[in-house]
């Protein structure tokens, strides 16, 4: 056979073939839970894996809380100038937050920037119950949207995306919502789409701020982290009249989403037409990960990402796209052009190298109170919202959550000079110093709970989050 012409031929087509796809396609990293490239106009697919598999959304949630709100203020039932109030339910939401005194009242314009920029959970819930009249008639009326959109494995329990593990999607679902989204509230542009906001004196930046400033056409739209989930994005990006969305779950770190949405979409636009339409995709591939994801799947480090991620030398074709950095890639790396002096990663350049430069300066959207004008037409009633009572998820209780909450209280009660609400040292001691300073009063005048509102705690401030 290899004798004749044919034989030969077919000899060095088969070489051609194995140097250039490489070893084979890989399905998508492990550090890579799901993901899913769809036409936002179409629904084609581009790019997915495990597109189906149930996964922890995370903050991702709030995008469906925006879209239910959305439709009340299309159906009448509110306007983005009716007031959403604080109360005490939504303020013992754990960061990130807003931590407005009880009683603060402000606009539903300002929550859903608040919540889509800034993902406050605090205020996800307040707005979930100025919308519905309570914070169980709203996660019914988010369940009734989701199946409405045809989201088959997605369960939510509450409007943020805080952990709980009967809170489930898919990349696929989440697809579906935020095309969703983009088409029926073209509105919805003009929140999602800010690096950070600034309330009064105090900046706040959106954990997508780098996707939106680097990388070209960026327009949205929500990020997630929670420890079983890993890190989510929602993104999408428009060029040249196009627009692509992908939905990423289950990175290892802000980076890595960021990087990896930046690769997928620049592979996408290479692509002219999909194959299936996203909602041909049916069934369920697999369960959510087990509870630890996040320690499990760590950060893969500085020179990890640029073996991966550096555009200077990845390839021009497209099916080593998806591969992992072995050994070898790994050895390549010249860590003296993203290496600081005493030794550490230089961020700065290696966000310039796996995202671009920046493009667009830094500006975070102004963002205030506004002037509430009067309260949402809310039912207030499951009954009233056409919801049957069985499908109202009851979420799991906290042990934890509820004994810091007591403890919290008690702390007010000693601080305030009550003697029959004393603790002991050892139960102090089992809640964080920023938490026991929660009891102190804020400055007259101010709107926030001292030590209960976003300033707890404050992070580190690093380019990979």
């Amino acid at each position: 056979m290899f004798s004749s012409p044919i034989g030969r031929l077919t000899v060095f087509f088969i070489v051609l073939f194995g140097f250039v796809l490489g070893p084979g396609p890989e399905p998508a990293r492990a550090d890579i839970g799901a993901f899913i490239l769809i036409d936002a106009k179409s629904g084609n697919v581009l790019e997915e894996n495990n597109a189906t598999r149930k996964w922890y959304p995370a903050s991702l949630t709030k995008m469906m809380t925006a879209y239910v709100t959305f439709k009340a203020i299309r159906e009448g039932r509110a306007t983005l100038k009716s007031a959403v109030v604080q109360s005490k339910n939504s303020l013992s939401e754990p960061p990130s937050k807003m931590g407005f005194k009880v009683g603060t009242r402000f606009t539903i314009e300002t929550a859903l920037k608040i919540i889509l920029i800034k993902s406050a959970n605090d205020v996800a819930v307040a707005l979930g119950e100025a919308v519905s009249g309570s914070e169980a008639a709203f996660i019914a009326a988010m369940n009734a949207e989701a199946r409405r959109l045809g989201m088959t494995n997605t369960r939510f329990t509450n409007p943020h995306g805080l952990p709980d593990n009967g809170q489930v999607t898919t990349a696929r679902d989440m697809a579906i919502l935020a095309m969703a989204l983009r088409k029926d509230f073209p509105e919805s542009k003009d929140f999602y789409n800010h690096p950070g906001i600034r309330f009064g004196k105090k900046t706040l930046r959106s954990a997508n701020r780098e996707f939106l400033l680097r990388v070209p056409g960026a327009n949205g739209m929500k990020t997630g982290y929670i420890c079983n989930s890993g890190y989510n994005v929602a993104a999408s990006v428009s060029r040249r009249g196009r627009t692509l969305i992908a939905i990423i779950l289950g990175a290892g770190s802000g980076l890595e989403r960021t990087a990896f949405a930046r690769q997928l979409f620049d592979k996408g636009f290479k692509k002219r037409r999909g194959g299936r339409n996203v909602a041909s995709l049916t069934g369920t591939s697999g369960n959510p990960p087990a509870n630890g994801y996040c320690r499990r799947n760590r950060s893969p480090g500085a020179k990890a990402y640029m073996a991966r991620f550096d555009m200077k030398n990845e390839p021009s074709g497209g099916f080593l796209f998806f591969r992992s950095a072995n050994d070898k890639q790994l050895k390549k790396v010249d860590e003296s052009g993203f290496t600081l002096a005493n030794g550490k990663p230089d961020w700065a350049k290696i966000l310039d190298r796996t995202l671009g430069p920046r493009r667009v300066a830094y500006r975070p959207l102004q963002v205030g109170l506004g002037n509430p004008t009067g309260s949402p037409k809310a039912s207030g009633s499951v009954a009233g919202a056409g919801i049957p009572a069985s499908d109202i998820p009851v979420p799991s209780a906290n042990p934890v959550r509820r004994a810091q909450t007591q403890i919290r209280e008690k702390l007010q009660n000693t601080a305030q000079g009550s003697s029959s609400g004393a603790i002991s040292q050892a139960s102090a001691a089992a809640i964080p110093q920023a938490t026991a300073d929660a009891s102190t009063q804020a400055a007259p005048g101010s709107i926030f709970r001292k030590g209960l509102d976003f300033t707890v705690p404050v992070p580190t401030p690093s380019p990979r989050k």
